[in-house]
């Protein structure tokens, strides 16, 4: 009887023992789940962060480049620049003309508000091939064209007017009239006598070229 006594007194202890182990082993394999749920949530974390601040980096340089962009269109669309740009377009026209053989167009569209400048390729000047178009640029309505004048006294005020340039110079010379956002006029004056393209304040006299019979000497 002692010694069933004694094996039922072990048996218990082992099965005591088990549980315990059991007990330890699921304890220990849930707090080690959790370090790993803990670890993933703060990889996680730590993930969306890292993502957040290259969002914030990359928002940041669209909304720079918007502002450049945005601040280049503005000083494009002022008077000054506008003008500037249109007598680079004709001295542009001259100084390639007069270092080639080629003749070039500049077409003032007071109609469209807007002006062209092409390279003449064919007999028929009237018509305009898509190839030849240098520059094609439209006017803001704080730089708009009035009329232009011609040297040998023909003026327009709608349509277009042409200033044609070759290897000798300008075939015509003349002035451009436009007013700006304060509606104050200003003439880009174009001689054909030395080729110079200048803006004046004001609509100013033109010089008319004079014939042989009113030149003295």
């Amino acid at each position: 009887m002692a010694k069933r006594a004694l094996m039922m007194t072990c048996s218990a202890q082992m099965q005591t023992n088990c549980v315990v182990r059991n007990a330890y082993c699921v304890m220990r394999t849930r707090a080690d789940i959790h370090d790993k749920q803990y670890t993933i949530r703060n990889t996680r974390h730590g993930f969306t962060m890292t993502e957040l601040v290259v969002v914030i980096v990359v928002l940041s340089l669209f909304v720079l480049l918007a502002q450049i962009h945005l601040f280049g269109l503005l000083r494009k669309n002022t008077f000054r620049a506008q003008i500037q740009e249109l007598i680079s377009t004709m001295q542009m026209a001259a100084s390639a003309a007069a270092e080639s053989n080629r003749r070039y167009e500049v077409i003032i569209d007071i109609a469209e508000q807007g002006y062209m400048l092409r390279q003449i390729t064919t007999a028929d000047l009237t018509e305009i091939l898509e190839e030849e178009i240098i520059v094609d640029n439209d006017l803001s309505n704080n730089c708009r064209l009035v009329y232009v004048q011609f040297d040998d006294g023909q003026y327009t005020n709608e349509g277009w007017a042409k200033f044609r340039a070759g290897h000798a110079g300008w075939a015509y010379g003349g002035k451009i009239v436009l007013l700006d956002e304060k509606e104050q006029p200003y003439s880009v004056v174009v001689n054909r006598l030395n080729r110079i393209i200048a803006l004046k304040e004001g609509d100013v006299m033109l010089l008319e070229p004079r014939s042989k019979n009113e030149v003295p000497f």
